[in-house]
């Protein structure tokens, strides 16, 4: 914190900011308190902008603020918000140590999110139909090249001269992304140049296809895209609001180009649990991606990155850490939730809440609270995050193992089906802390748009203590972060607790193995993507590591016996982390050498289902191949077969139309004939 400069103002001393207490509690010293930065202390801020890591207590003037730092050639400096989040509230009084909070997460340095590049050759595809719809597109066409495709037929005033080509069509089916659309039309047809009162169109066509960079649709009905909100170049717009039909030309006639976009999410294959020949085990992410952008692609998953909105739901619900989330990254994400904790407590404050929130309209709700209503309390820490339905059960156990006593995610109603994640990973949440003796109302997800009744759902949260104050350095997979939060709760546990039963869903559990339908094949050890099951080298054995089980199911599925079960728990035990054996048998030893080489279940099973019924084992001498290894079978084939030790392998010669006409020539039964022809 001592490299940084902070910069605080009570805004016209429209609240108490204690900057003493402040700036003290961030090892920075006594801060100066501004009453107007913005405007008669500008000169103050100008001061400051040579120094390093400059941050800035206001985020209404940051475009001002930025504005005179480029000017000035000077870095742009950081903002966070005391005033909304925290001063504007009835309970400003109490709120130093939020402040403080604030300004220390402000302050953090966050790995840059990686970005890709998008182009855009500003060819835009209009859809919808009416007078409104053409002259919203003629708009555009002073940016884009537009091409518009009414949906009926609407009369339109045409005018004398055409900017752009008009057809009529319907929408098909519509895939990709920004700079990169395709849409397929049926029904197309073009306007005829000799239009005059009435539109009239060429013969139409089906199934006919075009490729575009922005689609600006206005028609009624179901949008092309899910989430089409998150769809990078594509618009969704009512005709019949003049607003946002400008807001949408505005925002579009700039889409031409080159862009950055973020990388929301990274993908590790090795580790994914989806399938293993074939067979499915995991899909969480894929059932809870509402954008649409991942796809199966065999044993793996396939994300496009060009379609991927953000919204965090594959990261936070794969049980492996396959997906992760880098918007933040989970490191920095959970330094940030530590970092508001363990400032507010050392600032003075006392029982913590979290409250977690987006950019849109979670902001929004808290501003308008905060300019017409009670505001925050001065216990609940605002984090604002890109999308609250990505938070997953690693991060909500570790902010209550720093000190938070209640959680809060502040929903967008109108995407209220986008959250099946993160309620999932709530009630993963609430078991384990049930299981540790804690109490379960503790997580709360809600959904509200109204200042009012979201002021009576934060300020009646029931006072608790915290349950841990520790921190711990978040280093690691995603389940090895969990682990440590699960640990750290569990040392302020005052209850004796090894084993913590989880729902069905959840990614930690047993499996366990039933033993007299066991052949030990460890087919099962191949299918598992995370090393939960393991063989033994040395002797035949099924052995068990449980916390690296995900409970993906794939062992389960695999398992040629159906001998395998699954029972979700958490073990907190230290032995949950060391292999445990789950079968073994004695070695079968070869009938020839007397090397050890398989299971002994195997081998009689095999040998029972193949000896005298299979055309290559039919023979007691070839029976006996069965029971040798492998180096013994092909010494003995060899010697048996004229030193081909393939040759018993070999497929009888099929029966032909001709082997039976040259057969009943030859006076012979089929059988005899082809005898007598193999020998000759």
């Amino acid at each position: 914190m001592s490299k940084h400069t902070l910069l605080l103002c009570n805004c016209a001393k429209s609240m108490p900011v204690d900057g003493k207490k402040i700036g003290e509690n961030l090892g920075i010293g006594d801060l100066p308190v501004h009453s107007n930065l913005c405007r008669t202390g500008i000169a103050d801020f100008e001061a400051k902008l040579g120094s390093n890591s400059l941050c800035v207590g206001c985020t209404q003037e940051a475009s001002f603020f930025t504005e005179i730092a480029e000017d000035a050639g000077a870095a742009t400096p950081s903002f966070f918000n005391i005033r909304e989040l925290a001063g504007w509230s009835s309970d400003a009084k109490n709120s130093s140590p939020k402040m403080a909070a604030l300004a220390a997460h402000a302050m953090l340095e966050e790995r840059p999110t990686r970005v890709k590049t998008l182009s855009s050759d500003g060819l835009c595809l209009v859809l919808g139909s009416g007078q409104d719809c053409f002259e919203a597109a003629a708009l555009l066409n002073q940016k884009l090249s537009v091409t518009l495709v009414l949906t009926d037929d609407d009369d339109l005033i045409l005018p004398g001269q055409f900017d752009f080509p008009i057809f009529k069509g319907k929408v098909k089916t519509a895939t990709g992304s920004f700079g990169n659309f395709k849409v397929t039309l049926d029904d197309y047809a073009a306007l005829i140049p000799s239009t005059r009162s009435t539109l009239e169109f060429s013969p139409s066509k089906d199934n006919v296809h075009s490729d575009c960079s922005v689609i600006v649709d206005f028609r009624e009905g179901s949008p092309l895209f899910t989430r089409h909100e998150s769809r990078d170049g594509y618009f969704r717009t009512d005709i019949g609001d003049p607003a946002a039909v400008m807001r949408t030309v505005f925002d579009a006639s700039d889409l031409v180009g080159e862009f950055e976009k973020p990388i929301y999410v990274d993908y590790n294959a090795d580790i994914c649990a989806h399938s293993r020949s074939q067979k499915i085990g995991c899909s969480k992410c894929l059932d809870n991606c509402p954008a649409g952008a991942i796809t199966s692609a065999g044993d793996h998953v396939a994300i496009d990155l060009d379609i991927c909105g953000g919204c965090g739901n594959c990261a936070a619900h794969c049980p492996t850490g396959a997906v992760s989330y880098l918007f933040p990254e989970r490191t920095d994400h959970i330094k940030a939730i530590q970092t508001l904790a363990t400032t507010y407590y050392k600032a003075g404050g006392t029982k913590a809440s979290l409250l977690i929130h987006d950019n849109n309209q979670g902001l929004e709700l808290i501003s308008l609270s905060a300019r017409y209503g009670r505001g925050l309390p001065g216990s609940l820490i605002p984090l604002e995050v890109h999308s609250p339905s990505g938070i997953g059960h690693d991060a909500l156990l570790a902010a209550f193992a720093a000190g938070f006593t209640h959680i809060v995610v502040l929903g967008d109603e109108r995407q209220s089906e986008e959250y099946e994640a993160l309620q999932k990973e709530i009630a993963v949440s609430q078991s384990i802390l049930s299981g540790l003796g804690f109490e379960e109302d503790r997580l709360h997800l809600i959904y509200s748009t109204d200042p009012d009744d979201f002021e009576g759902k934060v300020w009646d949260l029931p006072k608790k203590d915290p349950i841990s104050k520790k921190t711990f350095v978040p280093l690691g997979s995603k389940r090895e972060i969990a682990r440590m939060g699960i640990g750290a709760l569990a040392d302020a546990s005052s209850e004796n607790v090894d084993i913590v039963s989880l729902s069905e869903d959840a990614p930690y559990g047993l499996i366990s193995v039933d033993t007299d339908k066991c052949t030990l094949c460890l087919s099962c050890v191949s299918a598992c993507p995370a090393d939960a099951l393991r063989d033994n080298p040395d002797r035949p054995e099924l052995r068990f590591v449980e916390t690296a089980c995900v409970q993906c199911g794939l062992c389960q599925s695999t398992c040629p016996e159906d001998a395998i079960g699954l029972t979700p728990r958490l073990n907190l035990l230290p032995s949950a982390m060391q292999p445990v054996t789950l079968n073994e048998e004695e070695p079968f030893e070869c009938i020839r050498c007397g090397t050890p080489f398989a299971a002994k279940s195997t081998i009689e099973k095999i040998s029972k289902q193949l000896a005298g019924t299979h055309r290559m084992f039919e023979s007691s001498e070839n029976a006996r191949l069965l029971k040798m290894c492998e180096t013994c079978r092909l010494e003995v084939m060899a010697e048996t077969n004229d030193g081909d030790p393939f040759a018993l392998a070999k497929r009888p010669v099929p029966r032909t139309t001709d082997d039976y006409i040259s057969a009943e020539k030859a006076g012979l039964t089929i059988d005899d004939f082809l005898m007598e022809d193999e020998t000759k």
